[in-house]
């Protein structure tokens, strides 16, 4: 029986709304990891979890290297506004038993609601088709008994919410009924947001915890009016960062790896009568360090990165704002690789400037 535009309508909507009930979500909050440190990273682990029915969801998310603890959002910030991590995907779900388990149940349950009647009604009735009696329609081949006669040749896969996209709506686009996908295959072409090294780089990205180096500043804690202050990032302090996600599933694995390589340091003294070396504030890196640390015997020279201020900061203090411009790609399953947005982190460090116009030094 073909489906017009109205019953497709009605199964989209029906779609919905079960998601909603099923609570088909995988990214639930991941397990606690270990605090990362530059050298060392930590794990954590986004997966689906258990409910009253005992079933757990075989897709989880491991994240690996440099990453924030507890599965939280790390402390890069994208440089293009416009971009952002997805905000749902499709994943590996449950198997056709376990599937069929959960899935007859929460549909007997939302059938047996008050007001399921007329095109709800419809809908689940028309769902339940779906799953038991082979009912389809275009690019959604219906299933006999919920694939059972298929166990351990695939699975269902369903849409997994970004619990750090803070958009609902978008966090809850991603409203497709589960589908079958064989071992080995790929999901069908017109799930767009099914999960891909890509999407596990840009996961990768947001839980990217880059390090937090402070500048150091040469006069350190309090420097003059008028005096240049040198400015540096150590090499040991500055270096590349990794952080991975993969996804393991039976029949099914991914990985993806994205790499922070830090490229330059900016420098924004807090007020505007201050002169910056260079002018522009942008220090570029040398030999993998930013900056030239300060040495007897270099009084009398221009830092290649620093500050000179032109007043003094009073009974306060100056904020100055260190940027760090982080060059950022990835790599993945299949030889697969590309960019993603630079990268920036900021930290800020009050500066104490008096009002002495020479130094004897």
């Amino acid at each position: 029986m073909p489906v017009t535009r109205s019953r497709r309508a009605a199964l989209h909507t029906c779609a919905t709304g079960l998601l909603l009930a099923l609570s088909i979500s995988l990214a639930t909050p991941a397990y606690a990891g270990e605090q990362p440190s530059n050298t060392e990273g930590s794990s954590t682990e986004q997966s689906g979890g258990t409910d009253k029915t005992g079933i757990y969801a075989a897709a989880r998310i491991q994240y690996s290297g440099s990453v924030a603890p507890g599965g939280g959002r790390g402390n890069v910030k994208s440089a293009d506004v416009n971009w952002s991590p997805p905000p749902c995907w499709y994943a590996p779900y449950l198997g056709a038993e376990d599937f069929k388990k959960k899935m007859s149940a929460e549909i007997k349950e939302a059938a047996s609601a008050p007001g399921m009647t007329g095109t709800p009604g419809a809908a689940i009735a028309q769902t339940k088709s779906h799953y038991e009696d082979g009912f389809g329609w275009e690019d959604h081949p219906g299933y006999e008994d919920y694939n059972v006669d298929k166990e351990g040749e695939g699975m269902f896969w369903a849409g997994v919410e970004n619990p750090d996209e803070p958009d609902f709506l978008k966090r809850n686009s991603c409203t497709e009924l589960p589908f079958w996908v064989d071992n080995g295959d790929a999901p069908p072409p017109q799930y767009e947001e099914a999960i891909t090294p890509e999407i596990l780089a840009a996961l990768a990205y947001q839980h990217m915890e880059l390090p937090g180096t402070e500048v150091t500043l040469a006069p350190a804690g309090t420097t003059k009016v008028n005096l240049p202050t040198w400015a540096w990032l150590d090499k040991a302090d500055f270096h590349e960062v990794q952080a991975t996600a993969t996804l393991d599933a039976p029949g099914f694995g991914l990985t993806a790896t994205t790499t922070a390589k830090p490229v330059s340091l900016k420098l924004e003294p807090g007020t505007p009568d201050a002169e910056t070396y260079p002018a522009s504030g942008e220090c570029t890196i040398d030999g993998g360090a930013v900056g030239e640390p300060y040495a007897k015997g270099k009084a009398d020279r221009t830092p290649p990165c620093g500050i000179t201020y032109l007043r003094s900061s009073g009974e306060g203090t100056f904020s100055l704002k260190a940027t760090v411009t982080w060059d950022i790609a990835w790599t993945g399953t299949g030889g697969a690789g590309g960019d993603l947005p630079d990268g920036t982190f900021e930290n800020a460090q009050a500066v104490i400037v008096q009002e002495i116009q020479s130094v004897n030094r």
